[in-house]
């Protein structure tokens, strides 16, 4: 899926369409946007913790709390989706790659929102979310011209996770805007992206899981896509669905419990022990782990055996953090030219990033340790992206090497 299928390299093998001048960390979506992620990843926590922790106050009349889940819902995970999506739209459609200028413009523009939220008392609170609500909207509209243009029609499932992205962004807004609660917007982003990773998941797991199986001259290799993903997926975005419009029903608790069991054989069938060796895969297979553990806890919730907050973290920081974080290393290594195989600083980082997902929901069943579990787990997170600075940062910024093949 991710596989550089550049067209005449003639400028020192750089693909065709790729800005040759100005800064370097303008050149490829992924390069802004997942260092702008990562380094938000960092600021954005430190903020939260020094705000529970000391009281300090963060983005004014917009409230910390619902500052801080808007952040990472649509601040952070909006970058990674957009450094994705910007790097393999043009893959899959064979077009011209967002370089240059307009990529600035457009790493500008998430910049902005960051800003403005940081300033609603300066700007307005309604000014403020105005300007954060332009980012994912552009991104809709730049991956929707080129599935479009390059007539990739089943890719336009992903331009509807965008879509319904764009929806909970601004009902996010609206909710704080009208002091409602937010909780139901938050529900359908984390929908949304998780639907995203089951689509894109079940295309990246068990391809990337093939190739390196047959580099071996293996043959133990994973059930390729078939009937039995559409049913899994169907499922799982029935019951996210259900989870966003009724997430005490009954009904909800039915249909996650099928979701789960259904995600759990789909893992199954991709073999991800197999990888075992070569841990910029197996993340990927335990990142996909949370997504039937996840709708377990949408189930447990819907049975009042579990807060929704658990179950919101187990989604986001597990399914969402965790499988964010293992394609921005993998796809940073490959679309700078270095070898599909992780360090022992990536490691590290995969094990903070894992540790801070098993440990986060738990900060809400244990409430008498909530501030010493949630500060844990942050400083966990926290070092898992600040790693992720350390080693990927100078590959974003400084290399402009050619692509080695698939991210």
């Amino acid at each position: 899926m991710f596989h550089m299928r550049s067209k005449s390299p003639p400028r020192g093998g750089i693909p065709r369409g790729l800005a040759t001048t100005g800064p370097v960390l303008f050149s490829y979506g992924f390069r802004p946007f997942f260092l702008g992620a990562g380094l938000w990843a960092i600021g954005a926590m430190a903020a939260w913790i020094a705000a529970l922790t000391s009281g300090i106050d963060i983005a004014g009349s917009y409230g910390a709390a619902h500052w801080h889940a808007h952040e990472m819902l649509f601040g952070f995970s909006s970058a990674v989706l957009a450094g994705f999506l910007l790097t393999a739209v043009p893959n899959w459609t064979g077009r011209l790659p967002v370089s240059g200028l307009p990529l600035a413009g457009l790493f500008g523009l998430w910049l902005a929102g960051r800003l403005a939220l940081l300033a609603t008392d300066l700007l307005g609170l309604t000014l403020a979310a105005v300007i954060e609500a332009l980012f994912l909207p552009t991104l809709l509209a730049i991956c929707a011209r080129e599935v479009i243009a390059g007539r990739k029609w089943k890719d336009l499932k992903v331009v509807g996770g965008l879509v319904l992205l764009s929806c909970a962004n601004v009902h996010f807004h609206l909710a704080v805007l009208t002091e409602a609660n937010v909780d139901t917007a938050a529900r359908l982003a984390i929908g949304a992206y998780v639907m995203l990773i089951m689509i894109v998941g079940g295309r990246i797991l068990p391809s990337f899981t093939r190739n390196w199986l047959n580099k071996l001259d293996r043959t133990d290799f994973p059930t390729p896509y078939n009937r039995f993903d559409m049913v899994a997926i169907l499922a799982g975005i029935a019951a996210l669905a259900s989870w966003v419009l009724a997430p005490e029903h009954l009904l909800t608790a039915a249909i996650a419990t099928v979701a789960s069991l259904l995600h759990i054989a789909r893992l199954f069938r991709w073999r991800g022990w197999t990888t075992y060796p070569e841990k910029l895969l197996v993340v990927l297979h335990v990142a996909y782990a949370f997504v039937p553990l996840g709708f377990a806890g949408i189930a447990a919730g819907a049975l009042g055996a579990l807060g929704e907050y658990p179950v919101m973290h187990i989604l986001t920081v597990g399914v969402i953090a965790c499988m964010m974080l293992a394609v921005m290393t993998r796809a940073s290594r490959g679309h700078t030219g270095r070898p599909l195989t992780s360090s022992p600083i990536t490691n590290a980082s995969y094990a903070a990033i894992i540790g801070a997902a098993l440990l986060r929901p738990f900060a809400e069943v244990v409430p008498s340790y909530y501030h010493v579990l949630a500060a844990i787990s942050g400083a966990l997170w926290i070092g898992a992206f600040m790693l992720f600075c350390l080693e990927y940062g100078p590959m974003l910024v400084l290399n402009r090497r050619s692509p080695r093949g698939a991210a």
